[in-house]
């Protein structure tokens, strides 16, 4: 996340706010990771439910670290707060969100790749990717501390505990399409599509395969999460892709609006074969940038990036979903401007969400995508930058006069 200067840390003790945020991430943070603490002190089991949440780590890849989550203490509904992306959307502050995320315990342990079938025989998979919260119970190895850096970089995390036995004692509701694909032998990519158009829920999608539940079982293994969240994106997108392209293009200039977080979403729809570009504006102190930074990404109409960047097939997604939802194709502009209010990285989950909640608000019509540009242009909140001199955009641009002098 970005850095904020130590020494206003040390001037203002989180009490002058002089770093400019309406309240002090560490002491937040702080007051997350030793409220969990406290449930568990002098404790050596841990009870309540998962919301679920589960993490497939990556290092040390192919032994590799599970983090199975539980918010000591909570149960049933109540647990599902605790990661609840749809939920959280337009409700949740950048604030409730690294309360909830550093009060649940990330009880550890470590596994080979090849172990699928040994989780889902204990149910931790199955917890994983239940409909519902799942009460569980794990017996920790060695005493838990609260540990906080500072450094300037703060994440949301709580604290974390080595796992002896970690078990669920509550039966999880699983999905009947996904119980079914868990014993069918067919292509992963196959199954995410499958089961994507049953249920739509991508986060539940994302820990089937994650935990090797989808796929040609002799050649099922552990995803890292990460790695399953960019691949549930993809898979999903070129199935999409592949209908969109075959669509009627859209007859006008459409520009659609969201915010959520500190973070600012335009999106410009205007008539063309599939192609993208994906433009980041980051706000000095924004979560990365110390400076107004710009970056830009292109995706042409075979689905060749110039860059691939995980926000960005977050935001695909929900732009190919609403595409394929009115049966049109379109050139695709999407602009994120990303402010000082985003100072804690919280994945790509508020990417996509925001984006789906900014193609349910469409903001203008143009006949003429200069126009869209400028319109947008003059609602940013970086007043400096002309979108126009992007080269992302005057490569568009600069096409559509070419077509224009064909006709």
């Amino acid at each position: 996340m970005r850095a904020i200067p130590a020494e206003l840390c040390v001037k203002c003790k989180g009490n002058k706010l002089l770093c400019g945020l309406r309240a002090c991430p560490i002491l937040e943070r702080f007051r997350s990771t030793i409220s969990v603490v406290n449930k568990i002190y002098n404790k050596n089991e841990i009870e309540g439910s998962t919301p679920p949440s589960i993490v497939i780590g990556e290092k040390n890849y192919p032994k590799i670290s599970v983090s199975f989550n539980i918010p000591p203490d909570i149960y049933g509904e109540e647990a599902k707060n605790y990661e609840n992306p749809k939920g959280w959307w337009g409700k949740a502050s950048i604030y409730d969100i690294i309360n909830y995320r550093t009060s649940l315990l990330s009880n550890i342990f470590e596994v080979k790749i090849e172990d699928v079938w040994k989780l889902y025989e204990k149910e931790l998979s199955l917890a994983a990717v239940s409909e519902k919260p799942v009460q569980s119970e794990s017996k920790i190895d060695g005493t838990i501390l609260p540990k906080l850096r500072f450094d300037g970089y703060v994440l949301p995390r709580g604290p974390s505990a080595k796992t002896q036995n970690l078990e669920v004692i509550e039966n999880p509701k699983i999905n009947k399409t996904l119980d079914k694909l868990i014993f069918d032998d067919i292509k992963a990519e196959d199954a995410v599509v499958k089961l994507y158009h049953d249920i739509k829920d991508v986060y539940t999608i994302i820990n089937a395969l994650s935990l090797g539940l989808l796929g040609v079982k002799k050649n099922r293994k552990l995803v890292p999460t990460r790695w399953a969240i960019t691949a549930v994106d993809s898979i999903i997108a070129k199935n999409l892709l592949q209908k969109i392209r075959n669509y009627q293009e859209i007859s006008e200039v459409e520009v659609y609006y969201q915010k959520y977080l500190g973070n600012y979403f335009h999106v410009i729809l205007y008539p063309s074969a599939y192609q993208v570009s994906w433009i980041e504006i980051w706000h000095p102190l924004s979560l990365w940038a110390s400076e107004l930074t710009i970056s830009e990404l292109t995706e042409n109409y075979w689905g060749e990036y110039s860059t691939m960047d995980g926000g960005y097939m977050a935001a695909r997604l929900a732009v190919l979903e609403y595409l394929d939802n009115i049966k049109r194709s379109a050139g695709v502009i999407i602009i994120r401007e990303i402010t000082s209010e985003y100072f804690a990285p919280l994945g790509n989950w508020h990417i996509r969400e925001t984006v789906r909640k900014a193609m349910e608000n469409k903001i203008g019509k143009f006949q003429d995508l200069e126009n869209a540009i400028s319109f947008v242009n003059q609602r940013l909140n970086a007043k400096k930058i002309d979108l126009k001199n992007l080269n992302s955009i005057k490569r568009i641009l600069k096409q559509k006069s070419i077509d224009q002098f064909f006709k």
